[in-house]
């Protein structure tokens, strides 16, 4: 039976499988270490947090979570260190763009299409208004939209609208 190491007592083996000290307040206080966490960058969206152990560092070590927008994000190259200077490209040869030929008959220019003009927003701007101004004020879109008699989705439309043009 394995035993706690400040004070002697005996360890519960489910216990016993991960601490060697026991749950007395003085035991844990001398021996209770906190956990690293680290933020590792998997996607545009959301960070992953992670706690950095022994299998943890060895990852990051190898490039699992290497982010290609950041560069050099996960390894564990240090701060002091230059990195070493890149090898300069060989020179592409020089070639003039667009490249024709001139034997080569010209095709046509394809029709031009008509674009579509930019689709018209369900909502009016005196609704708009009014949702950004209940939305200023802390009410959920819910509540916006019952005031207004616009769905719940139409005011949240009209919230992000405006705060990717900035206006919010």
């Amino acid at each position: 039976m394995d035993k706690c190491v400040t004070c002697g007592r005996e360890l519960h083996p489910d216990r016993a499988k991960k601490y060697n000290y026991c749950m007395a307040r003085e035991c844990q206080e001398k021996n209770a270490k906190g956990l690293t966490m680290v933020a590792v960058g998997v996607n545009k969206s959301a960070e992953q947090y992670m706690i950095l152990d022994e299998h943890t560092r060895e990852e990051l070590a190898s490039g699992k979570y290497h982010d290609q927008r950041r560069g050099s994000f996960g390894t564990t190259t240090s701060s002091s260190a230059a990195p070493a200077p890149a090898a300069p490209a060989p020179a592409a040869p020089a070639v003039p763009w667009p490249r024709t030929t001139p034997t080569a008959p010209t095709a046509p220019a394809p029709a031009r299409t008509r674009t579509r003009p930019a689709a018209r927003q369900p909502w009016s701007r005196s609704q708009q208004k009014l949702a950004l101004l209940y939305n200023e004020q802390g009410l959920r879109p819910d509540e916006i939209a019952q005031k207004l008699g616009l769905s719940r989705y139409i005011v949240t439309q009209i919230i992000l609208n405006a705060r990717t043009r900035g206006k919010l």
